[in-house]
């Protein structure tokens, strides 16, 4: 992501230019959609073929491209990006996925995303602000990131409880997360390895680590356990971090990890952070990355969906399309696709482990990576109002976001308590006609996939379900915008059976979710590779912390594993900050 919840991940800005509301407008211009046509003769040969066109399968592409590998990357939708891509209408870009960025246009960074965009020569143009709005249940207010504006929030909008004052107790917590965040940032996925070379392409990386091994654990383990141990007991203090966990990852403090908050805590509370809008919204970045991996020498196929992933002398060998067009891939298969959508398209042979002839240990392997992805624990999915609106007479210093919480004590991942609305024309005038505005408001990752399943979109108890399940939308809207509803000019809902209908996405599903053990409270070691010899995947399904970085952190572990160490290591010279 987010796939499509905020894309946050460390940088190192300077401080930027201000400007009306800490914000400088991006002048106007075109919309840079993406068009690839289909190709007429699909069937060739090629050394990797990349399924699906998301932001782990692009970047993994794209790298191996610029690693000199002859990629293919197939997509079944018509536009590239996958959680992330766009779709226009009079005028107006609406955004599926994500909407807010840092890291991933100034240099030196931590962002995977933005390294990979580094690594291909792609620089990505960007507006910088630093303010957002929050309606939660103590009132609406303004706050930025940098600084320490929040600890005067803190004074004006919230009380002590049991003598614990929040804005004395959110500078403790600051001070707490220093060691975490420099711990958070001294291995970047750009330097991982899963053979012996390992030792090669970390050796660089050895004093920062030997720094941080005194709260290496505590990274690698759920940010709650951090919380409890270091007694930040303010209700609101906690709420807020809950917030931020659920964002970044899609799970409670008890599901997420400690690094993810510590890579976020760097960034957004440095002083004179700032975020980051790309001119042209997340398709900027899927343009980026699709010019990276082309111009390298790779292909990129619109409209070709995979039916079957061939298996071939016990080793994934290529592809077959619907239609029939085969892509055989000498060196390995890609599957960005979800761990449910990606094992329908292996032979049942493969699942069983009789491509593994008499190797028993192989065989077991395989059938137990089968079991692991089929017991994934899924991520719930979204609910979307895309909305395209006059602007007339609305003020010059609305805010691009906004988050919304009706009931703290519902918690965070009650489904309908908490959207994210995103007005991005604000900071960008592109994404829509003159004197309007696109809105994108979001339920992220709450939304119940049960009460989907089976439903037939053209029947009425589908319309009325959409309808009903819209309205705190509506209401997170009016939070910003008071009198909106007067103001549509086009308006689109998206279910959970939209993503699985545009996106291909097994009942929805944004990703996968679950992954510290309960054993343990530890994430287990996570690698591209499969059991299937020539089989990798990736995606967020696949890796802990669906969203922009950490599939992008995914697309460097794939790309390294076809890979040779020292084209890795002149790469690290590139990227490594």
């Amino acid at each position: 992501m987010l796939a499509s919840r905020f894309a946050a991940a460390p940088a190192r800005p300077s401080p930027a230019p201000r400007a009306t509301a800490n914000r400088r407008i991006a002048p106007r211009r075109s919309s840079p959609m993406i068009r690839a046509a289909a190709a007429t003769d699909k069937s060739h040969d090629t050394e990797v073929v990349v399924i699906g066109a998301g932001i782990g399968g692009l970047c993994a592409g794209a790298l191996l491209a610029k690693y000199g590998k002859k990629v293919t990357v197939v997509e079944a939708h018509d536009v590239p990006g996958g959680a992330a891509h766009s779709w226009h209408r009079d005028g107006f870009t609406f955004e599926s996925g994500p909407s807010l960025y840092s890291g991933m246009s100034r240099w030196p960074t931590t962002n995977p995303c933005g390294q990979v965009l580094h690594a291909l020569d792609e620089p990505l143009e960007c507006v910088y602000y630093n303010t957002w709005m929050c309606h939660l249940p103590e009132g609406s207010f303004l706050t930025e990131v940098g600084n320490d504006q929040f600890i005067d929030v803190l004074e004006k909008y919230v009380e002590d409880v049991d003598g614990i004052n929040a804005a004395d107790e959110w500078r403790r917590l600051k001070e707490l997360m220093k060691p975490l965040a420099g711990a958070s940032a001294a291995l970047p996925p750009s330097a991982v390895r899963t053979d012996p070379f390992a030792a090669v392409t970390l050796a660089r990386f050895v004093p920062g680590l030997l720094k941080a091994a005194p709260v290496l654990p505590e990274i690698m383990a759920p940010y709650s356990k951090f919380l409890d141990k270091n007694e930040i007991k303010h209700p609101f203090i906690r709420n807020w971090m809950e917030v931020l966990c659920f964002l970044l990852s899609g799970a409670p403090a008890t599901g997420t990890l400690a690094a993810e908050i510590g890579y976020m805590f760097d960034d957004w509370y440095r002083p004179n952070s700032t975020l980051e809008f790309p001119v042209g919204g997340s398709e900027a970045i899927v343009g980026a990355l699709v010019r990276g991996l082309e111009k390298n020498g790779g292909r990129l196929m619109l409209k070709s969906r995979v039916e079957e992933i061939l298996v071939t002398n016990g080793r994934a060998s290529g592809i077959k399309l619907r239609g029939g067009a085969v892509i055989n891939a000498s060196a390995a298969v890609i599957s960005n696709a979800t761990v449910w959508d990606t094992l329908p398209m292996l032979p049942e042979a493969a699942k069983a482990g009789e491509h593994c002839g008499e190797d028993g240990a192989k065989r077991a392997a395989t059938r137990e990576w089968v079991k692991k992805c089929e017991d994934t624990e899924m991520c719930e999915s979204f609910m979307h109002l895309h909305l395209g609106i006059d602007a007339a007479g609305l003020p010059d210093d609305l805010e691009i976001h906004h988050i919304y919480v009706e009931d703290w004590s519902k918690g965070v991942t009650a489904p309908q308590n908490m959207v994210l609305v995103s007005i991005a024309s604000v900071l960008d005038p592109t994404l829509a006609p003159d004197g309007k505005h696109v809105i994108h408001a979001y339920t992220p990752g709450n939304e119940p996939l049960d009460i989907w399943d089976g439903l037939d979109r053209n029947s009425d108890e589908y319309k009325r379900l959409k309808e009903e399940r819209s309205q705190v939308l509506w209401r997170a809207v009016e939070k910003a915008i008071p009198d909106v509803r007067k103001r549509v000019e086009m308006s689109f809902v998206g279910t959970p059976l939209t993503q699985k209908r545009f996106q291909r996405r097994h009942r929805g599903t944004y990703g996968g979710t679950g992954w510290i053990t309960p054993e343990t409270d530890t994430v287990p070691i996570t690698t591209a590779s499969t059991p299937i010899d020539g089989l990798l995947c990736v995606g967020d399904s696949n890796f802990p912390g669906p969203g922009v970085p950490s599939v992008a952190a995914h697309g460097w572990s794939a790309a390294h594993e076809l890979t040779s160490f020292w084209e890795q290591c002149k790469m690290l010279d590139k990227v490594a900050p």
